[in-house]
């Protein structure tokens, strides 16, 4: 078996359960580490088939014992969400296995099929892949599944926010008491929940970025039910962060004219957007450092944490 990435050897306990669900006279002849995981390990499988040619698929693993220990309830619903899923209007990988106990793997871990595509981060064409990624929201939010996923589940409180260095002291504590308030009522859609530039794959042809394509939506594993607000909020801040706060306030906009409905009322949507901005306070390293290996290395902390900052602020002025 061939490594491109030493890094990406398959453990044996978990290779062998691969092997157990590939078709007769296959097998694994290749691994490469997939970019971008934060709770889990991710490798592409290279698999050699009995007529010669070669098929891939996706393995993702939870190594890290903090990210482990949720590990059963997420793989339970990111298989809900992928069988869910098949036949729908909405691209996402096939549901090939599943060990969310790690009963025959080394870790929790899920085998799906490989989707073609590549996440896109680079800030040339984010005005076209913007509306884009609004009416993949929208498809995703038009889906009604015979059973609902598990209600949304948010962490952040008044209390747990890191209000960045420099920030805009009155500008956070605004917002801060934003979510002091109860939540807004809604009508239920169907989330991904972490609906982000880095869970979408597109196939861009090159030198034309206006010609982008999404090819598939990754990452089901904390699907839930819930306000369409709360997903789009969280693609707008990751959008901020990653170019600039401008984007984030751009795809409310474009949710909206891609048929997406929002909350009625300015103070609904602020409450929102401003409880997925405050989240991501707590969250900064975490989520930067993965943009920093996929290329974007002046997205430091600091400059992420000022782009926050410029973001909340924003928002502020817009809604509060």
């Amino acid at each position: 078996m061939t490594n491109h990435d030493g890094a990406a050897a398959v453990r044996p306990l978990t290779l062998a359960w691969v092997s157990r669900h590939l078709e007769a006279g296959e097998r694994v002849v290749g691994t490469e580490s997939l970019p971008g995981g934060i709770t889990a390990e991710m490798r592409r499988l290279t698999i050699a088939t009995r007529d010669g040619a070669t098929r891939d698929l996706v393995l993702r693993s939870f190594v890290n014992p903090f990210y482990a220990e949720h590990a059963e309830d997420w793989l339970h619903r990111e298989t809900g969400a992928l069988t869910l899923l098949t036949g729908t209007g909405v691209s996402a990988p096939g549901l090939v296995a599943v060990d969310p106990t790690a009963a025959q793997c080394e870790y929790p871990s899920l085998l799906m099929t490989h989707l073609a595509g590549r996440t896109v981060l680079d800030d040339e064409g984010v005005e076209t892949r913007v509306p884009l990624l609004a009416r993949q929201l929208v498809a995703i939010h038009a889906l009604r599944p015979a059973e609902r996923p598990r209600e949304y589940v948010t962490l952040t409180t008044a209390d747990t926010v890191v209000v960045p260095k420099g920030a805009d002291a009155a500008a956070w504590a605004a917002a801060i008491d934003v979510i002091r308030k109860p939540a807004p009522p809604y009508e239920g859609r169907f989330l991904h929940r972490d609906f982000q530039p880095g869970n979408v794959l597109f196939d861009v042809a090159p030198p034309s970025p206006a010609d982008a394509r999404i090819t598939g939506v990754v990452d089901w594993a904390a699907t839930s039910w819930g306000p369409a607000d709360l997903d789009v909020a969280h693609c707008a801040t990751n959008l901020a962060l990653l170019h600039g706060p401008a984007w984030g306030l751009r795809f409310t906009e474009a949710y909206e004219e891609a048929g997406g409905v929002l909350a009625a009322a300015a103070g609904e949507r602020l409450y929102w957007l401003v409880r997925d901005g405050l989240a991501c306070s707590e969250e900064v390293r975490s989520v930067s450092r993965p943009w920093r290996e996929a290329g974007r290395t002046e997205l430091t902390t600091r400059v992420v944490e000022e782009r926050l900052d410029a973001y909340v602020t924003a928002l502020m002025d817009a809604l509060g």
